[in-house]
């Protein structure tokens, strides 16, 4: 390899020749692409030795190796190593970016798939990686089948269409793009790459899933070999941590720094665990459960947040009267007086004109329908067929005996609707028409 020493001063760079080396050539693409080493602008000129040396410096600096400037073996071994590829440049390598998804729920879907495995692998996979941030983060994320999604997953080779063509086999395996970019939430993977579950003969889907999502979210490299932004490929036995503890504190900083203790809210989170705590509508949504009192939300399957519900969903800002979310159409439906939140009147429904609004409401995927209860009597709409069942309004005593009062919210969970009635919630089983159980609301609440 003709590789040519040249003293300026005291520092001692390299000049190599690109065209007799190929390994070098490479190395100059490795430092363009994730240290932003500039082309020079004359057809045939070497790259600069300063500038060559200082960016290789500052990716022997990101790395932890001796920052000589020198193509040591050190350098080649770290280099050689699949990794993300979003860049590690000086500019880039904050651990957080600042920019951030301004709502608690986001959305994701997946186009085009890896034939490297079966379809609802990579849709498990990909569930996990996302649980990951999720319990460490706050965030809810609800797959979307119909509508343009927050995050988008591709599998697609060499050039895809974002500027940042693959590799083929090895080098970059996976990049993303964090909130606020023009190609915000794009999560691509190099379907040259041989995907796996488990990584014993080839890349971990899991692992450098999880990794890119951190970039989806607003979080960059890491300079820590055990944090999971670190942009090289690691294996991680199964069932260990894919996140550090650098990491929690890096998604933690970002998104909870403006989690939501103002106004309303501190005097909600200090009686949380009152005796008499009620709510207007709980819905699960996704993973989470959600309940909506006044103006604000709460998750607290994630853990303890609330905010108005502005901060949940943006442009909403009146109270919620009843909620239900359908699995099928990953959809979420709001309630506030006569009109749902779409907005459509109720009447759009079924309903009678002179329904002004319903207490509470309930879908059961099993059976297809969902219930709306008001006052007395209750409906049941059939989503399939986008019409009200024939025979209703019912009684609710007809139906659900023990309920004599009116229900604030209701929400079904592992085969059982749980009626929120005041302070109290009834654990009814449908199918047998009875009530299993009744608890304090605020038992939900983790009191």
């Amino acid at each position: 390899h003709d590789v040519l020493p040249y003293r300026s001063g005291l520092n001692m760079v390299l000049l190599l020749s690109l065209a007799s080396c190929p390994a070098n050539s490479s190395l100059v693409e490795y430092l363009k692409r994730y240290y932003e080493l500039q082309e020079e602008p004359l057809e045939g000129r070497k790259p600069s030795g300063l500038s060559f040396a200082s960016k290789l410096k500052e990716m022997q600096t990101f790395f932890r190796l001796n920052a000589t400037g020198n193509l040591d073996q050190d350098t080649m071994q770290v280099m050689r190593r699949p990794r993300c590829g979003n860049p590690d440049s000086e500019e880039s390598s904050g651990h957080t970016q600042g920019a951030q998804w301004h709502k608690k729920v986001i959305t994701y879907s997946i186009g085009r798939y890896t034939k490297d495995m079966p379809r609802s692998t990579v849709d498990s996979l990909l569930k996990s990686a996302l649980s990951v941030w999720a319990r460490a983060s706050g965030l809810t994320f609800v797959r979307s089948h119909t509508r343009p999604a927050d995050i988008t997953v591709e599998f697609v080779t060499q050039e895809h269409g974002d500027s940042y063509p693959f590799d083929g086999p090895g080098g970059s395996l996976a990049h993303a793009f964090g909130p606020g970019q023009d190609v915000a939430g794009e999560m691509h993977f190099d379907d040259d790459e041989r995907w796996t579950a488990t990584g014993t003969s080839g890349s971990n889907l899991l692992v450098v899933a999880a990794h890119e999502l951190g970039h989806t979210l607003g979080l960059k490299h890491s300079r820590n070999p055990a944090s999971l932004m670190h942009p090289n490929y690691k294996v991680v036995p199964s069932g260990a941590n894919l996140l550090s503890r650098e990491d929690v504190s890096d998604i933690v900083a970002l998104y909870h720094r403006r989690h939501y203790l103002s106004g309303l809210f501190p005097r909600i989170i200090r009686n949380r665990c009152a005796p008499d705590v009620t709510f207007d509508a709980v819905s699960t949504l996704g993973d989470a459960t959600i309940f909506f009192k006044d103006r604000c939300s709460d998750d607290f399957d994630r853990a303890l947040f609330y905010g108005p519900i502005t901060n949940f969903m943006p442009k909403i800002e009146t109270r919620i009267d009843a909620a239900f979310w359908v699995p099928r159409r990953s959809t979420a439906y709001l309630i506030h007086g006569n009109t749902f939140l779409q907005p459509r009147a109720l009447c759009h429904f079924g309903f009678p004109a002179w329904v002004q609004d319903v207490d509470a409401a309930v879908h059961i995927a099993a059976t297809g329908r969902t219930l709306f209860f008001m006052h007395d009597i209750y409906w049941s709409f059939n989503e399939n067929r986008r019409v009200m069942d024939f025979g209703y309004p019912k009684y609710i005593s007809e139906d659900f005996p023990a309920l004599n009062s009116t229900i604030n919210a209701a929400i079904h969970k592992d085969g059982f609707i749980y009626f929120f009635v005041g302070p109290q919630v009834y654990k009814y089983d449908y199918a047998n028409k009875r009530v299993a159980g009744v608890e304090r609301a605020n038992s939900w609440l983790g009191c």
